[in-house]
């Protein structure tokens, strides 16, 4: 693939529209960047205005003095660097690029709602991410993941989230172990409600959260994604019943264990979490991009306040799986038993 240089970003080469026959993704190749002159500084203003996803690579560490330039774009690739502005991993160039070119349209949403949860409180960045998800949830690259990805018949469950109480703690387990525990309309409205037992009552002081079975979570059902009336019902829905608002609510008191799968929904929604715990077999993904879609249960806002929305992108970008030593290595989680 193509590679720019620091000089071309600051003559104006991300000023692209991501539009149809031009190119969604920009690769800027860092490893022979001088860092001492101009270039850098006016590369990063002019990254204010993209419209395109940004990778910068290097197969050597980058100096402290590259960070601006690093926070402008969507993600770097590096051996090392300064701060939580870089990724060490050697086939996520192409990685994002192949993600790219099956879903530019999501990432190139992708890439500009990131800064812009990050941004924003808590409650925007929700309706940011809704408003960004609900517009894809209508776009083509989704209407395509659906016609190839058939819905089933989804069981019933008469229990979808175990309430247990002892003394002060309030116990709640998802409860479809069948499913991976996918994060359904059940799951989600039985936690939603579990919560709101917690918020209400203040002699309970902890709050755990767990997941039978197998894995934590395997994120949204995808049964029921795109099943919704419409766009705006469907954003609508999704901030009137937000578990992650719910969990966010409750933060200080809220202690997440999670397990094995924890993909999509499984991730985001702990994140909002004071706490996370991680079993040494923990795995973390999110792969919506892969359906035309970014991550729609508030994970470009949970998730980018824990490891900063870089590292976010790359996740999302590539669908790479995370392990439990270098998601505690990153922050995202904050302790593997």
């Amino acid at each position: 693939m193509d590679c720019l240089d620091i000089c071309d970003l600051a003559d104006g080469a991300a000023r692209l529209s991501g539009a149809p026959n031009q190119p969604a993704l920009v690769v800027v190749d860092l490893s022979r960047a001088h860092w001492s002159g101009p270039a850098p500084a006016a590369a990063a203003a002019e990254l204010g205005e993209r419209s395109v996803v940004t990778v910068g690579w290097s197969s050597t560490p980058l100096p402290p003095v590259s960070r601006r330039l690093l926070e402008a774009l969507t993600v770097t690739i590096a051996p090392g660097g300064p701060g939580i502005t870089w990724v060490d991993s050697a086939d996520a160039v192409e990685d994002v690029a192949a993600t790219v070119a099956a879903a530019p349209g999501a990432a190139l949403t992708l890439a500009a709602l990131l800064p812009a949860t990050a941004r924003a409180d808590v409650y925007d960045g929700l309706q940011l991410e809704s408003l960004a998800y609900s517009t894809l949830l209508a776009g083509p690259e989704f209407a395509a993941w659906r016609a190839r990805t058939p819905i089933r018949p989804i069981p019933e469950c008469n229990e979808p989230v175990l309430l247990d109480r002892s003394g002060d703690v309030l116990t709640l387990t998802l409860n479809r172990p069948e499913r991976h525990n996918a994060f359904g309309r059940t799951v989600r409205d039985g936690l939603i409600d579990a919560l709101e037992v917690a918020r209400l009552d203040p002699t309970i002081e902890s709050v755990l959260v767990r997941g039978a079975g197998r894995s934590f979570c395997s994120g949204g059902d995808l049964d029921e994604f795109g099943t919704a009336a419409d766009p705006v019902a469907a954003h609508a829905v999704r901030l009137a019943r937000s578990a992650g608002w719910a969990v966010h609510r409750l933060r200080e008191r809220v202690t997440t264990q999670v397990h094995g799968a924890c993909i999509g929904a499984g991730i985001e929604i702990p994140a909002f979490a004071g706490r996370i715990e991680a079993t040494s077999d923990a795995w973390f993904q999110l792969p919506e991009l892969g359906m035309g879609l970014v991550p729609g249960a508030g994970g470009t806002v949970s998730i980018t306040r824990r490891i900063g929305h870089w590292r976010t992108a790359y996740l999302a970008l590539t669908g790479a799986r995370l392990d439990a030593p270098t998601a505690l290595a990153w922050g995202l989680i904050d302790a593997v038993a």
